[in-house]
């Protein structure tokens, strides 16, 4: 009992210091207000992370009163939510000051990324709908936040159209689940007394739905027009996306896990997810464009974080969107100065970088092997070991084959092995944490498994030989990556054309 009375004074807190955030937004957005004030709202913000850190803490694993869901899986997608629109606001003050739309982005922004971090506080599919809705709304608006810009505005209207199917979607799932189950608390809805009253079509039905619905902010095939259009967005935008907006589908597929424990759900959500993971990093292979090569990177890794739902593994899945959400957020902020380097013995390695090639790929294998020898659900360990194997691999490459010098190499072995541990560690803490409020799902059969690896691997192999050109068909490939990776022609233009109108008047004026 006084573990439910500190989340609902939390949740008080809580609530009362995104209530003073979107007040003190609203007041940025008063042309009286000084610009200054800016900096004070950059730093009122972050007492809500605050206090959803606090819940956190002291977070129950089961559901408050009043139908209020405050476990540690609510309370960990608000403290990441509300982390990154913090970090992003606080860059922004200098980032984006003189822009026309200055102040209308920091209301853009608190109201999206408040209305992400609530969605999962409640357990009522009502409150979903509408803290659902307001964040697509704000991210459309941010998308389009240079209304001036005409490709802007195309770029969220397309978006817009999507991300409303997308709400539809989830309404019409959350109106067919509580008229067939009686409940509008997903709770009630989804558990086993209530899923016996879905016949099979509809149980499908609404988990299609579901589907659809995290499919299209996740920019899955045939969905991933959307983030490529959004890079004309200004990079502060592109990196909140990562906030709980795109990598929303590992919640909403944990919460949702029940409809899809066991059954032809989960096989159909893998045949997208892993199209998408494949066709992401072609994209990605073949960009020139900065930005639209970390987007195409995001429906990659939006597509494994799909997979790993697919095949039951929703801890790792969130484990996964909270990791990759934070260094995604981080490479958009750092985009401007991102400079790509090629080094010479790449492309042709001499014997002592063959030589680290090849001690590498021995310390990958093994991990490989170890961990699927230890593993006790075969079917998503075979695929986690082969990505952390690869992962591995190419780490070695970077800090270790990379480097010149034995004292350079010990060093990058040594930033290897602290990263590694870091990982291990934050991973075993986030473990912690969800182990008891999300409940792992049924495995797909083992076959379904194992196609899925080799998928993976033939698609890393393709994308070896690609980049190297060597095949008629490679290049035939690469042409085709290239044209799905474009985005609308309507939201590309060479130049921003608003800007003419100012240099007319600029000339005018002389």
């Amino acid at each position: 009992m006084f573990d439910m009375l500190d989340s609902l004074f939390w949740l008080k807190i809580f609530f009362a210091s995104l209530a003073l955030c979107l007040f003190s937004a609203l007041l940025v957005l008063n042309r009286k207000v000084p610009l200054a004030y800016v900096r004070i709202h950059a730093k009122i913000i972050a007492l809500p992370p605050l206090a959803a850190l606090a819940a956190l803490i002291t977070a129950n694993p089961g559901q408050a009163e009043a139908s209020w869901r405050l476990d540690s899986l609510a309370w960990l997608i608000a403290l990441f939510v509300l982390t990154i629109g913090f970090i992003v606001q606080r860059y922004s003050v200098r980032y984006l000051f003189g822009d026309r739309s200055y102040r209308k982005f920091f209301v853009l922004l608190t109201l999206t990324t408040g209305g992400a971090s609530c969605a999962w506080l409640n357990d009522d599919l009502r409150w979903l709908l509408l803290c659902w809705g307001i964040t697509l709304l704000g991210l459309t608006a941010l998308i389009g936040l240079n209304s001036a810009w005409q490709a802007a505005k195309n770029a969220a209207l397309y978006a817009g159209r999507i991300f409303a199917l997308s709400w539809l979607a989830i309404a019409a799932a959350a109106l067919w689940l509580s008229l067939s189950t009686g409940h509008w608390r997903l709770s009630s809805a989804i558990a086993e007394e209530s899923l016996v009253q879905l016949s099979s079509w509809e149980k499908t039905g609404i988990g299609l739905l579901v589907i659809l619905t995290v499919m299209i902010p996740a920019a899955q095939w045939p969905f991933h027009r959307w983030l490529l259009d959004s890079a004309i967005a200004p990079t502060p935008v592109s990196a909140v996306m990562h906030a709980g907006l795109v990598n929303v589908g590992g919640v909403m597929l944990t919460r949702f896990a029940p409809m899809f424990s066991g059954d032809v759900l989960q096989l159909i959500l893998l045949v997208p997810a892993v199209l998408s993971v494949l066709l992401g990093t072609g994209m990605m292979i073949v960009q020139t464009d900065y930005k639209r090569q970390l987007a195409a990177s995001t429906v990659a890794q939006m597509g494994f974080m799909l997979v790993q739902c697919a095949l039951g593994a929703y801890i790792a899945a969130v484990i996964h969107l909270i990791l990759h959400g934070l260094f995604k957020a981080a490479l958009f902020l750092q985009a401007g100065s991102a400079v790509r380097r090629y080094e010479s013995f790449a492309s042709k390695p001499g014997r002592p970088a063959l030589f680290w090639n090849m001690i590498g790929g021995v310390f990958a294998l093994a991990l490989v092997i170890g961990i699927w020898a230890s593993a006790t659900d075969d079917g998503y360990q075979l695929i986690s070991a082969l990505v952390l194997g690869w992962a591995l691999f190419i780490a070695w490459r970077q800090l270790v084959t990379a480097n010149y010098g034995r004292v350079t190499r010990i060093a990058g072995l040594f930033i290897l092995t602290g990263a590694s541990l870091a990982f291990a560690i934050i991973h075993s803490v986030l473990h912690g944490l969800l182990k008891d409020a999300v409940v792992q799902g049924a495995e797909p059969p083992a076959m379904a498994a194992v196609l899925t690896a080799v998928v993976l691997l033939a698609g890393s192999a393709a994308g070896a030989l690609i980049v190297r050109q060597r095949f008629a068909w490679s290049g035939a490939l690469y042409l085709r990556l290239v044209k799905t990776g474009e985005p609308h022609f309507e939201s590309v233009e060479e130049r921003p054309n608003y800007l003419d109108q100012y240099l007319t008047q600029g000339g005018r004026q002389s």
